[in-house]
């Protein structure tokens, strides 16, 4: 399953080039995860995968739109197949302009309750960082963060995630694709 997965990745989420990145750096290495995730047996491959690394006492899992959208929905599928209670949030990028103005999409969960973030690539922790402090403002706990990729950016991710208190866990390395 990893190797399996790890050949998607590198066929059609990889690419060598010059690049601007939404970090703002550049860089010659781009990997977009939604070419792979956005197909049956990618999604099928990374949400069980992600499962595998979500808390034991994980109520759900959470993470920012566009990025994780497809992983939040994938991994709760995996549940509800195997009969697993964990259900999934959505983090907005802005609160929602009308109505409750929620910046957090699914079901309301007892305050407290433990959420694993997922992210696709994961190069600075911005996004998940954004994301894990949605969910905490929202009154849930969060203490890890499982990205399908980390970029290695001289080990910026890592320290971010110490400085947020959390641990980061990657299914794969950039090195991994190159």
């Amino acid at each position: 399953m990893k190797e399996e997965l790890l050949e998607l990745l590198k066929k059609y989420a990889y690419k060598k080039g010059d690049f601007k990145l939404s970090s703002g750096k550049s860089s010659e290495h781009y990997v977009n995860c939604k070419p792979v995730v956005l197909t049956p047996r990618g999604l099928t491959l990374a949400s069980v995968m992600l499962l595998s690394q979500v808390e034991e006492d994980a109520v759900a899992v959470g993470g920012l739109t566009l990025g994780a959208d497809p992983l939040v929905s994938g991994v709760t599928v995996v549940c509800g197949l195997d009969k697993i209670n964990l259900s999934g949030l959505i983090v907005r990028k802005k609160a929602k302009g009308h109505g409750t103005g929620a910046w957090i999409e699914g079901p309301e969960l007892p305050k407290g309750s433990l959420v694993t973030v997922l992210e696709d690539v994961i190069t600075t922790g911005g996004s998940s960082i954004e994301a894990v402090k949605r969910i905490r403002d929202a009154g849930y706990k969060v203490n890890r963060v499982v990205s399908i990729i980390d970029r290695q950016e001289n080990g910026e991710a890592d320290t971010a995630m110490k400085w947020q208190d959390l641990e980061l866990i990657s299914l794969y390395k950039l090195e991994d694709l190159i």
